[in-house]
């Protein structure tokens, strides 16, 4: 395992201050003495990225998917390693981070796919009409063209799936944009051993060097350096509303301001509407104590509140979620920091005299450290309205039920709510007209809208709208799951009056691409 930083194909000799992973399960320090970059390595890495991507913005989509598909490779050879170190940084289980690594080799493949496929890059080609009037048509033709250089933060609770090779990366590789990592130093170990993948594929296809770099830091300043330095075009980052506000500060104060795509976390809204809750109540208990201990509730798409009205069958869920949370063991947590803030804050909601408990689980492991105990509490919607803070997240394997008088008040509820990742409705079919205007609120309100399943659990795919109105991203637009997460990364760009042999390949008249493109208002492969 490689502790250096790596700057294009160069490993950076350290020069002074370095650190070590801490396990989380038992606060010990893992091998490995990581060396912490400076705000030098952090300008040579940016200044190599933007001659890297004179040459790479133009590497043609065979060479680029091949690539990709390297990667993968890399990443599934690295095997148990990988995962041991994984674990062993996280916390989390074996079987959740094969998982995981399936997910991440996945949207490598899948990109691929997307890059040999073409039509991405949104094609529009509307040809000359001299003799139109009152005036001719001039030939006009637009697509998307990679930004520049891109500076990627990895997140804490995937570390492979949006760290180092994760979809921000994976993405911005595939848009033609070289990517700058910042390693996440919760997970170093496991950053290193995917940085090291990354560089040998990039090696092995003869991309520029500068193409992919990665830098340690267990602090913020170089952070702060690659996004405000002048060749950074774009960042993207996923953490807590505190550190992506910091990161969009930066980027907005900048002489060039560029674009921050931060997801900053979400509560989920879940709507239980009565006739479900009377006709499944258990079964509904059931599906949500699973989803909101699942991985120690360090999901961006955790369900942090459960909305519904008072009824015979809500006191049934109530009673059958209280006894499947208390049923639940505890778990690790990713970090001793994000272990103590989730004590802190549920403690704090506990504590408030107009919050109940509907269920708290008891069997907390002793042999492991900062350990997680779920808990389910209770609110009136009269309550929750009047005290801002109960809309804010709860990072862990919290929720709270807000208890309505009737739908009206229910649906002022949901008005009241910011924006979020994911809002689902549980209801039966024969319901659903009839709470229209709630549903309409929560299409307002969420990326993404779910019936009759829990949020946790992302499909990374083509359809896929990881992302909302704010403040659970910087910008509802867009998505950082699926394919259409490599729009973040492009801009278009329209030629004018161009002869066809100097026009790029996609947007010539034979189309030797063979890709689906829009010409004079026909979808056309032709």
């Amino acid at each position: 395992m490689n502790t250096q930083n790596i700057i294009g194909y160069a490993l950076i000799p350290p020069t002074g201050k370095s650190f070590r992973a801490m396990s989380p399960a038992s606060d010990t320090e893992l091998a490995g003495d990581f060396h912490v970059a400076t705000t030098t390595d952090a300008d040579a890495a940016m200044q190599l990225a933007d001659k890297a991507f004179a040459v790479y913005r133009h590497t043609d989509a065979k060479t680029k998917a091949a690539f990709l598909r390297s990667i993968a490779e890399g990443i599934t050879a690295l095997g148990d390693e990988l995962l041991n170190r994984c674990a062993a940084e996280s916390g989390l289980p074996i079987p959740r981070l094969t998982g995981e690594r399936g997910r991440t080799t996945g949207q490598l493949n899948m990109y691929a796919n997307l890059l040999e496929e073409g039509s991405w890059v949104d094609a529009v080609i509307d040809t000359a009409i001299p003799d139109r009037t009152p005036l001719p048509r001039v030939d006009i033709r637009k697509m998307l063209v990679p930004v520049g250089p891109a500076v990627v933060f990895g997140a804490s609770n995937f570390p492979m799936a949006f760290s180092v090779a994760g979809g921000d990366t994976v993405s911005a590789l595939a848009a033609g944009c070289p990517v700058v990592v910042k390693a996440h130093p919760a997970h170093p170990g496991a950053s290193a051993l995917v940085a090291e993948v990354i560089m040998q594929a990039a090696q092995k296809h003869g991309l520029p060097d500068g193409v992919f770099s990665h830098l340690f830091d267990d602090g913020y300043a170089v952070g702060e350096a690659l996004v405000k330095h002048p060749k950074t075009k774009i960042v993207t980052f996923t953490g807590s509303l505190k550190g992506g506000m910091a990161l969009v500060k930066m980027a907005r104060e900048r002489d060039e301001p560029i674009p921050v795509f931060a997801e900053m976390g979400s509560t989920n809204p879940v709507i239980l509407l009565p006739q479900a809750l009377e006709n499944r109540a258990e079964e509904l208990a059931k599906t949500y104590s699973e989803s909101v201990t699942m991985s120690a509730g360090q999901f961006c798409t955790n369900p942090g509140l459960l909305l519904a009205v008072k009824s015979e069958g809500l006191d049934r869920f109530k009673t059958a979620l209280g006894a499947g949370i208390a049923n639940v063991a505890s778990a690790t947590m990713l970090t001793a920091g994000i272990c103590s803030n989730y004590q802190k804050l549920s403690k704090e909601r506990l504590g408030n005299e107009a919050v109940n408990i509907v269920g708290k689980a008891d069997k907390l492991n002793t042999e492991n450290q900062n350990q997680a105990l779920a808990v389910v509490s209770e609110i009136s919607a009269a309550d929750f309205l009047a005290d801002d803070k109960f809309k804010e997240e709860v990072f862990g394997p919290y929720s709270m039920l807000i208890v309505a008088d009737d739908m009206a008040q229910l649906e002022e509820v949901v008005g009241y709510l910011h924006g979020q990742l994911t809002a689902t409705i549980m209801a039966e079919r024969e319901e659903l007209a009839l709470y229209k205007p709630i549903i309409d609120k929560l299409s307002n309100l969420a990326g993404r809208v779910i019936l009759n399943g829990p949020p946790t659990g992302v499909e990374v795919g083509n359809a896929m709208q990881h992302g909302g109105p704010f403040p659970a991203t910087s910008d509802s637009r867009f998505t950082s799951v699926g394919t259409g997460a490599i729009k973040r990364f492009v801009r278009p760009v329209a030629w004018q009056n161009w002869d066809n042999d100097l026009l790029p390949d996609a947007l010539k008249d034979e189309n030797p691409l063979g890709i689906w493109r829009l010409f004079n208002n026909e979808w056309s492969r032709k």
